[in-house]
């Protein structure tokens, strides 16, 4: 329990510390080229992070445990409904998109972290340290985002500091009503990552984003789907 608590525990304080290097950033930066390469940089490395865990933690758990056709459903449930939600959030106004798409991945993944800690140990661990690595680059243009939509940045770090919790939270959920429940924790992962991939065609990645499109991106996720089910198949 101590080292699930400790891990979990330093994945979500990355929340809190990429807010306080974004205020840091924002304060001294100055307009121009090279800050422009450093957001789109942090954008970047947080998505690569954001696909890693995607790619090599939870897609591979449902290939190991679900059978293509319920995979494929949770996979697709989770990219309409990140979708939605996306889409609700732009008709609202505000740049909100970092930090959905920073919450629905970090909570779903603190979950499985600890419904799988002990039975799948190592992999809790990597998933612990992908959630800390993407936690940073996602909260540092979350907290930009939020700037410019007219937030405070003393009450952006108040959120994020609460914000930070979640990790154990999510992780002692997982521990205590998930831990031998190996299909729900599947489809949970596999519903995360399709909701991921979504929110990284949508809102992450500009560069494939269609203005005023909310389809692109979820076809983008259906042609990853097609891989899997191949993995799976084969």
């Amino acid at each position: 329990m101590k080292e699930l608590l400790i891990f979990s525990g330093v994945a979500g304080i990355t929340v809190f510390i990429g807010g306080l290097i974004a205020k840091l950033y924002c304060k001294h930066a100055r307009d121009g080229f090279k800050n422009l390469q450093i957001i789109h940089g942090m954008e970047s490395f947080g998505a690569g992070i954001i696909l890693s865990a995607l790619a090599l933690v939870l897609v591979p758990h449902g290939l190991e445990v679900l059978n293509a056709v319920p995979m494929s459903i949770s996979f697709i449930l989770g990219a309409l409904s990140f979708m939605f939600v996306s889409r609700y959030l732009s008709v609202k106004g505000g740049k909100m998109g970092t930090l959905l798409a920073m919450m629905l991945d970090f909570v779903p993944e603190s979950i499985a972290l600890g419904a799988m800690f002990v039975s799948h140990h190592q992999t809790a661990i990597l998933l612990s340290v992908f959630i800390g690595l993407q936690n940073l680059p996602e909260a540092f243009n979350a907290y930009r985002d939020l700037i410019t939509s007219g937030f405070k940045a003393r009450n952006i770090l108040i959120i994020f500091f609460f914000l930070s919790f979640f990790g154990i939270i999510g992780a002692l959920l997982g521990k205590f009503f998930l831990t031998d429940s190996e299909i729900i924790t599947a489809h949970l992962m596999v519903f995360a990552g399709g909701g991921i991939l979504y929110l990284l065609f949508q809102d992450i990645i500009p560069e494939s984003k269609l203005a005023h499109s909310f389809g692109t991106p979820l076809w983008a996720t259906l042609g990853f789907l097609v891989g899997i089910i191949g993995e799976k198949v084969i």
